[in-house]
């Protein structure tokens, strides 16, 4: 009587079986990272768009503050709940240039609605009193300006660095509308070593 041997057929239809399964898993898998990777990326879109900025500083107006090249977190929020304050560092619009252009600018709050502004004798007066500046390192080389009284909705802004013409500020293009700014320089996080807050 010749020996019966079990038929491999249903084994090789359970590794047909199993190949597919391995196949499907790896495309489900995939899919699954996909759709992870869209939705966080749309998610930190509408982040971007509503609730923060990361912005980068050019030029030397806000020196010894910031330097060019450093990146800033800009949290755009905020002044949804309130207006700006004195000493806060701001990101907003080019006041100078038209609609159209998006450029922007990092400067200082220094006076809010209703102050009056003066620079005279290379001193920051707001309302006829002399402004400590410990973020400055040197006093203001421009020409005297003022007095300017802000009306309502106005902000008076200017760079840290007050080196004879070196920031563009409120005293070239005029007070800033609270619509022009977009939001309040919270932190340095790049580079690493100079990360700090504002």
């Amino acid at each position: 009587m010749e020996p019966v041997f079990p038929s491999s057929k249903k084994s090789d239809t359970k590794q047909q079986a199993g190949s597919g399964g391995s196949q499907r898993g790896w495309r489900a898998e995939l899919w699954d990272v996909i759709r992870t990777v869209g939705i966080a990326f749309i998610v930190l879109l509408l982040l971007q768009i509503y609730v923060f900025n990361l912005s980068v500083v050019k030029g030397q107006s806000m020196e010894p503050t910031l330097e060019e090249s450093e990146r800033l977190f800009v949290n755009k929020l905020i002044y949804d709940f309130k207006g700006p304050s004195p000493g806060e560092v701001v990101v907003l619009k080019d006041p100078s240039l038209g609609p159209d252009k998006k450029e922007y600018l990092v400067k200082r709050i220094v006076a809010v609605p209703a102050d009056t502004v003066e620079v005279r004798g290379h001193q920051l007066f707001v309302n006829n009193t002399a402004v400590n500046e410990p973020y400055t390192d040197i006093q203001i080389e421009d020409a005297d300006f003022g007095p300017v009284t802000l009306n309502a909705d106005e902000y008076f802004v200017m760079g840290d660095n007050r080196h004879a013409g070196r920031s563009k500020d409120s005293r070239y293009f005029g007070n800033v509308k609270k619509k022009e700014i977009i939001g309040r320089a919270e932190f340095v996080f790049w580079p690493l070593t100079k990360i700090r807050g504002l």
